[in-house]
């Protein structure tokens, strides 16, 4: 991957105010390095790599990390039958993704790295380093050019995940993602959400954006939630035959869509949804006023 200020031209266009983060990202794939995305969910990384992949026309192999991506899962294993019929012969090995996008000089993302188990993030290192990797029985498997590990984590999720070792953060350009400001967000919902109330959005935008400051909330929700949220009050208006402005059409929508997003601190004073029906009335007015706020 060559830089190319066009090319970050047209992302840009389509990623809304991620120009930063996208110049960062084809500087560093450019520069043939690997590269870690950190910040809370919603900020737009799988969709910042999704589009620059579609773009330049790159092979995208996607892994979901979790606790059950063992290294055999991850590399790949021979398949049983085959070896007891032909022995340990390269065909008889079943490629993982890792060796997959090794083969095809592909971008590897590797989505929540930070719950991937250690023994399988100790494949990475010898990858990242030199570029290959040596496989029992089937021996070694050498990347092709344009093959680039992106990675992916939360770092306030503390929740089934592990610290990321010195040795992987050292072969790493690191790029953080944090959320973007309310005009931003709203313009986000707005695309997504075509035809939608822009000042409806905007109060649901500060809705969702105080969830993220509330003193009982650990993890607050992501710009995803002010997009459901629109969206769910505008079905909601059409079956009870309200607006999307009706306060408790708009606060069973907002329940609905935030509450369970919500993290809230264990043995706190505060439940997911009375801290939802504290932040709609601080935006939207107690009950009964500002009923009308989405009609026409």
């Amino acid at each position: 991957m060559k830089v190319d200020r066009a090319l970050v031209d047209r992302l840009d266009s389509e990623v809304v105010s991620r120009r930063r983060e996208l110049e960062l990202l084809v500087a560093a794939l450019a520069a043939d390095r690997h590269v870690l995305l950190e910040g809370p969910p919603g900020t737009g990384k799988s969709t910042v790599l999704r589009s620059l992949a579609e773009a330049t026309g790159s092979e995208f192999v996607f892994v979901e990390g979790n606790a059950e991506l063992t290294p055999s899962r991850f590399v790949g294993t021979f398949d049983p039958a085959q070896v007891l019929a032909d022995g340990y012969v390269p065909e008889a090995f079943v490629d993982g993704p890792l060796i997959t996008a090794l083969r095809d000089g592909a971008l590897l993302y590797v989505e929540e790295i930070n719950r991937v188990p250690e023994e399988t993030l100790n494949v990475l290192i010898t990858v990242m380093s030199e570029a290959e990797l040596h496989v029992p029985r089937l021996g070694r498997v050498g990347a092709t050019d344009g093959f680039r590990l992106v990675a992916a984590m939360n770092p306030f999720d503390s929740v089934g995940t592990a610290r990321i070792s010195a040795a992987i953060y050292d072969r790493m350009c690191r790029i953080t993602m944090g959320y973007q400001d309310a005009d931003t967000e709203t313009r986000v919902v707005l695309r997504e959400v075509p035809g939608a109330d822009p000042d409806f959005t905007a109060r649901v935008v500060e809705v969702v954006r105080g969830t993220r400051s509330h003193p009982g909330v650990r993890v607050g929700s992501s710009v995803r939630g002010a997009i459901d949220l629109v969206l769910l009050a505008g079905e909601l208006a059409l079956l009870r035959d309200t607006t999307f402005g009706d306060y408790t059409t708009g606060l069973d929508a907002a329940l609905a869509a935030l509450s369970g997003r919500l993290r809230v601190y264990e043995g706190g004073e505060h439940h997911a949804d009375e801290i939802v029906r504290q932040l709609w009335a601080g935006v939207f007015g107690p009950p009964g006023e500002g009923d009308d706020s989405g009609k026409g």
